[in-house]
């Protein structure tokens, strides 16, 4: 049976990150995914915040032209602009950086186990996981010093470590369509709680991409028909006739913030198994590559010290009281299910104190806490690199 330093369930954004970043370290790292190629079934906008965008180095060939001007409609067809001097937005072609991410990983020395599931995992000893997968119907163990789930909303890893898992969330839907001439990138936002109950619907124009979504929750909500029905309220300026559809998306985005119990002493999560998203914008690449890079420097702190209470110090509780104003404008939001109500809050946005807390949301550097080990941890990874 193959033993890894660290076995990692998932290879998305958050997983392919920390994979290469653990790899450079030096440790014998395994990256497990159901899918035969990385590209398979992307699921997400690509949208990158100008916080990440600052913060991180991305592959720029796989970035397209940046937003700076957003415009927001109310349910009546009413529209306030957003401009700003700053590259607020830029969208990712994902299949494009998945492939940069993965290679990363394979020089780093990554091993890369695609058509692989997860099915289950128990702790045989201090450190020692036994990690239970399947291929082409044939089952194959391996043992891990440390399991990561990187598998989504519905987090198998984090059932069989025994943690949190993510029980709100919103159902998005969205077409993609290729343009054939440079356009003026805009993001457009639609506040309508018929087309999006709890949240809202959205094209995305990075001048050669649109992307034409909507997303909500409850009972009732239904993502396609919401999508055709919301395509018909399109103007040919914002949708023209001659874009050429190309694919269709969806998912689920957990919007209840990061989980509490996010870690133990066998393993941890990251991404979305873990709520990384801000709940107020549901943007989960900025969360999912800070928290990666925490989980990247608990995880080598105890391997390199063999104290587990690094992983311990990796906990969503530190985090969620950072999300308090994010988490009660959320279920604000989702409560808000009248079209006249949310007209009449739309009318507020031309005051100047609301359009600026609005421009904030959009444009401030808010969309996730920035995030520090603290205690134990940190002190464990000062010794750790002096070592």
């Amino acid at each position: 049976m193959n033993h890894y330093d660290v076995v990692i369930i998932g290879s998305g954004l958050a997983g392919l990150t920390l994979a290469a970043d653990l790899s450079r370290k030096a440790w014998r790292v395994l990256l497990v995914d159901r899918k035969a190629c990385v590209t398979d079934s992307v699921r997400t906008t690509g949208i990158f915040v100008r916080k990440t965008l600052e913060d991180f180095s991305l592959p720029a060939a796989t970035l397209g032209p940046p937003v700076r001007r957003v415009q927001l409609y109310s349910p009546r067809g009413r529209s306030v602009s957003f401009d700003s001097d700053l590259d607020e937005y830029r969208v990712a072609d994902m299949r494009k950086l998945y492939r940069s991410l993965l290679a990363d990983c394979l020089s780093a020395g990554v091993s890369w186990m695609p058509r692989t599931g997860f099915e289950s995992a128990r702790e045989v000893g201090l450190g020692l996981t036994r990690v239970q997968l399947r291929a082409n119907g044939e089952r194959s163990e391996c043992s891990a010093g440390v399991l990561v789930g990187a598998d989504g909303v519905h987090s198998r890893v984090a059932r069989s470590l025994d943690l949190d898992i993510n029980r709100e969330w919103i159902v998005g839907v969205e077409e993609v369509y290729a343009v054939s001439h440079l356009r003026q990138p805009l993001f457009s936002c639609f506040l309508d709680p018929d087309l999006a109950p709890g949240y809202l619907a959205w094209v995305v124009d990075d001048g050669r991409h649109i992307h034409v979504g909507t997303a909500g929750k409850g009972k009732t909500f239904a993502p396609l028909e919401a999508l055709r029905a919301f395509k018909t309220k399109l103007s040919p300026d914002i949708l023209p006739p001659e874009a050429r559809f190309e694919e269709l998306r969806g998912g689920r985005i957990p919007t209840g913030g990061v989980l509490r119990r996010i870690s133990s002493p066998s393993g941890l999560l990251i991404g979305d198994a873990a709520g990384a998203v801000s709940p107020l914008t549901a943007g989960g690449f900025d969360g999912c590559i800070r928290m990666s890079g925490q989980a990247a420097m608990a995880i080598h702190a105890a391997l390199t010290t063999g104290n587990r209470e690094a992983l311990v110090e990796y906990s969503g509780r530190r985090l969620r009281s950072r999300f308090t104003t994010r988490l009660a404008a959320r279920r604000l939001f989702e409560a808000c299910r009248s079209r006249l109500l949310l007209e009449a809050g739309f009318t507020l946005l031309r005051v100047p104190p609301v359009h600026w807390l609005a421009r904030e949301i959009f444009f401030g550097r808010y969309s996730f806490p920035d995030v520090e080990m603290l205690g134990e941890g940190r002190r464990m990874n000062r010794a750790a690199g002096e070592s």
